[in-house]
Formats: structure tokens, C-alpha cells, sequence
């Protein structure tokens, strides 16, 4: 079978520290019903510096500078042992606030994001030296203006160095879904999906003209009072990373939405319909310190600053790149039930089952991959740990392992946690660049990528959710396919040898 390939992979994080404290659900709620709470008056004294971010190991392992495995060889906590490290990543970058605020303007169709002059002043020598947006220009306003606006006009305010820098307004005077927190929510996931698809473009060392389709997984929902969650982020994105072939949609599944994604790309990619489709998503600003309560209690950073983003490329056949395996794709039916044993059956023995592969023929599992930094001091527990147990207690129970193998087996086919708690970033994905790179360097043969989502957050079902998917070694020998172009000239020029020879009376043939 001739199945489809990643040719790459991009991650970014951005610091975001102010709109941690202004956008965050957790922030925002504990403003709204206990403006003068112990919790709001220590908050600033926990939250982290851009290079303490950009130093941390588990952001280090997010953009490629290291393995998630060699996580296992930093000191806890890894807030206090992350030794000095570079913002530029192997399959992507960290980028600071300011900056991200000016890619916040450079994302922005419709006027809503106003910069202070000198605030812009100051960003440009900043924008001039990325690589990835040297050519871009921004322009400013008074600050009296963007005051008025935030005083007056209900608009956000984007903040930098305890100053007002600049705002976002709102797109209508009494439409809920247009109004500035929701605007500034969507333009967030918007410039994070840009940065994303730009340094997937970079790294995949592919021109943004030959993207075909764009989908785009993250979890907001961009319309207005007539279509709540209209979309279309994906064509929105394309348009400001400059993919004028592409076009488009979104998919939503709360954080499964990702792995739904890039099985619906390798499908469309394997039935010829595009060559070159891109999976991308953004950040999402509700979830930055989700978990800040627990950190503050605790007297830790709020480690929970920063947006994630993603991008993945899935192309035709190559003979080079890793595969996704389209035979070897679990879903949890709506019948199967919630439990976590149900829903690992479904989503990893029952496809390994199909395909006649044992558990241990994964070499290496991703699933829910949230650092566990984040989730256990605030009670959640060490998420990716509690899934490599029950994958391996599964393969016991199959008869693929032995008892006693259990915890080798959870340490050799599994990983640290290094992602993000931002939803759908952590949900599988983050390790699809480490498992192309893994799988090209011999060092791998094949992975699994485990997206999984809780529907009942949405109040429409108690349904769980989750898909499924093997990335394995290129056997080097794709099949053949037909390059439709090329037989069209071949017969149009039979075509005109053939009347040639009857015009010249020669019509043996």
C-alpha cells in the first residue's frame, strides 16, 4: 500500500506571562468573584522570566533541542536544574511576549489590534533580525488612544513591563461571540497557528506555494452570533504564512482533534486527492495557568505560561520519510464505553490486533504527554506514567508481555511528559518530530500517536473520545503512481504521430 509520509514537523511555545494574568480561566474567574485574593496579590512572584522558559528541559524536548528520554537525566525538579539553553529549536523556536504581540498585529485582518508607537519603535529591530518575519512591518498608535479603547470601548489590553502597550478591540458592539476577550482568545490561536505553519514551512524546507490543504486542530471556535465556530482558522493561517494554493478547514475534538487531524490528512494524501497537506494548531489562552493555584500553594512557578503550537507535514509517498499507517488506525466507537481500560483497548490493542503486531512492536508510545510538573502538584497525577501502565497491563493481559516485564516495559516504550497543558497540544503529537527523526536515524521502528478528548466538557454527551495511528520506517519502495500530467502528453503526442502518418499516407500501424 502506498501510504503517506510526514516530511516534518514544527513546534513553538510562547512565553506569555501578562496574558497569563489578564486571559487565564483560572485568573480571570478568581478576579471576577475575589478581586482581593491571596492567590492574585502572590501570583507576579511566581511567574518566570523568558529565560528561565526558554532554559526549562521539557521546552527544550518540545521544540527538539533534546529527547523527551534524556529528560530522565535532569534533576528534579527541572524548574530548579535546567541548565542555559538556546530559543531556537531543531523543529521550531520559544518566542518572547513582546514579539509574539507584534505577530499578534502582523495577524490581524481587520484592525482590532492597536500597538503603542514606541512600544512598535522598540519591536522592530526585534522583528528585523527573525528569521521568519524580517520583511514584516507594524505600525503604532498614541497610547491615549489605546486607553480610550480599553476605558470605553470594552477592549482588551496587551501589556508589557507593567505598561499598556496596546489592545485588542472588539469586531461588534453586542455580538458575544465578536467581542474583544473572544477576539483576542481567536487572534492568539491565529498568530500561534502562523508561527507554527512558518516554521513548518522552514523546517520541512518545503515553499508555502505547494500546500494544498490546510487543516487546522486547535480548540477555539472563530465565527459570530449566526455560526458559533464557523471557522475557518485554517485558511486564515494560510493566508498570513503566505500559502495562496492552499485551502482549508478545521476540525474540532477537544484535544483528540490533532491525532483526527493527521488521520484525515494521510487519507486525503493517500487517495490522491492533495500531495501536500498541513496540520496545524494554536494556543489557547484560557488554559494558561490552569493549574496556578496549586503551583503558588505549593511555592513553585506557575509553569503554565506559555501557548503551544504545532504543525506537521503530510505528503505523497517519498520513499524516504516515515509512513503513517492507515491499516493500523484505532478509534473509540461510541459503543465501547468510558473506563480507561475501554478506551486504551480500542485505541491501541484492538488496531495492534488487527495489523497482528504485539504490544512491544511499538517501540514507542505517545500518549497524553503533559509534563508531569504541571499535573502532579495540583493533584492529577503523573498523566503520561498512568498510561504507559495500563498500555503494558493490556499487553500483559494479552499474553505479549510478562508480568515482571511490566515496568522495563513501561520505561523502554514510554516516556517523561514534556508538553504543555494546553489541551490538545499534549494529546500525542508532540512527539511526531522526534519520532520521524528517530525512525530516519535507525534508532526506532515504529511508534504510536494517541490523541484522546473529553466530549462531556462540551455538556452534549458523556461520550469520551479518542483515534489512533503507527508511524513506522519507510520501506524505501513506493508503489508506483501514475503521474496524470505526464500521460496525457505521452498520449497527446501518440495522438499527433499517429495522424502525422495518416496524412503521409502511412497507416500500417
Amino acid at each position: 500500500m502506498n501510504y503517506p509520509v510526514i516530511k516534518g514537523a514544527s513546534y513553538a511555545l510562547v512565553h506569555a506571562a501578562n496574558l497569563l494574568l489578564s486571559q487565564g480561566t483560572t485568573q480571570t474567574l478568581e478576579r471576577a468573584k475575589n478581586p482581593d485574593s491571596e492567590y492574585l496579590r502572590n501570583l507576579p512572584e511566581h511567574l518566570r522570566s523568558f529565560e528561565q522558559v526558554v532554559n526549562y528541559a521539557p521546552n527544550q524536548a518540545y521544540i527538539g533541542n533534546m529527547r523527551p528520554d534524556s529528560l530522565r537525566d535532569v534533576a528534579k525538579p527541572w524548574y530548579e536544574n535546567s541548565p542555559a539553553a538556546s530559543a531556537r529549536g531543531e523543529y521550531g523556536e520559544i518566542m518572547s511576549e513582546d514579539l509574539f504581540y507584534g505577530l499578534l498585529k502582523l495577524s490581524d485582518a481587520f484592525d482590532l489590534v492597536l500597538l503603542e508607537q514606541s512600544f512598535v519603535d522598540e519591536l522592530a529591530p526585534k522583528l528585523a533580525s527573525h528569521p521568519l518575519f524580517a520583511d514584516a512591518s507594524l505600525a503604532g498608535v498614541e497610547v491615549a488612544e489605546i486607553e480610550r479603547y480599553v476605558s470605553q470601548l470594552g477592549a482588551e489590553g496587551l501589556y508589557w513591563q507593567d505598561k499598556l502597550v496596546g489592545c485588542v478591540k472588539r469586531a461588534h458592539d453586542v455580538d458575544p461571540n465578536l467581542n474583544a476577550h473572544v477576539m483576542l482568545e481567536n487572534l492568539v490561536a491565529k498568530a500561534s497557528g502562523v508561527l507554527a505553519l512558518k516554521n513548518l514551512l522552514a523546517v520541512s524546507e518545503v515553499e508555502a506555494g505547494e500546500i494544498d490543504y490546510i487543516i487546522e486542530a486547535s480548540e477555539e471556535a472563530c465565527g459570530d452570533m449566526n455560526q458559533r465556530g464557523g471557522g475557518n482558522f485554517a485558511k486564515a493561517i494560510g493566508e498570513i504564512a503566505g500559502c495562496a494554493n492552499a485551502t482549508g478547514c478545521d476540525v474540532r475534538g477537544f484535544c483528540a482533534a490533532p491525532a483526527h487531524a493527521l488521520v484525515v490528512a494521510a487519507a486525503l494524501v493517500q487517495a490522491g486527492v492533495y500531495k501536500n497537506v498541513a496540520v496545524v494548531a494554536g494556543g489557547a489562552t484560557a488554559k494558561l495557568g490552569m493549574n496556578g493555584k496549586s503551583h503558588v500553594e505549593k511555592g513553585m512557578p506557575v509553569l503554565e505560561d506559555v501557548l503551544g503550537a504545532f504543525g506537521v507535514l503530510v505528503s505523497t509517498n517519498d520513499g524516504k520519510n516515515p509512513v503513517i499507517r492507515t491499516d493500523v488506525v484505532g478509534r473509540h466507537n461510541i459503543g465501547r464505553g468510558s473506563s480507561p481500560q475501554a478506551v486504551i483497548q480500542a485505541l491501541v490493542a484492538d488496531p495492534l490486533g488487527i495489523a497482528g503486531l504485539s504490544f512491544d512492536a511499538v517501540d514507542k508510545y505517545s500518549v497524553e504527554m503533559q509534563n508531569p510538573e504541571v499535573t502532579v502538584p495540583a493533584g492529577a497525577g503523573d498523566v503520561p506514567a498512568a498510561n504507559y501502565k495500563m498500555i503494558g497491563a493490556l499487553g500483559v493481559k494479552r499474553g505479549d508481555l510478562e508480568r515482571s516485564a511490566l515496568p522495563a516495559f513501561v520505561e523502554q516504550h514510554g516516556m517523561p511528559g514534556f508538553a504543555p497543558t494546553q489541551g490538545h497540544i499534549p494529546s500525542g503529537v508532540p512527539f511526531v518530530g522526534h519520532a520521524r527523526e528517530m525512525i530516519l536515524a535507525g534508532d526506532i521502528q515504529r511508534a504510536m500517536i494517541v490523541g484522546k478528548g473529553s466530549l462531556f466538557l462540551a455538556r452534549m454527551t458523556n461520550q469520551f473520545d479518542g483515534v489512533s495511528f503507527v508511524i513506522e520506517a519507510n520501506s524505501g519502495k513506493p508503489e508506483a503512481v501514475a503521474d496524470t500530467d505526464a500521460v496525457k502528453q505521452v498520449v497527446a503526442q501518440a495522438m499527433r504521430d499517429v495522424a502525422q502518418r495518416l496524412v503521409a499516407g502511412d497507416d500500417d500501424e
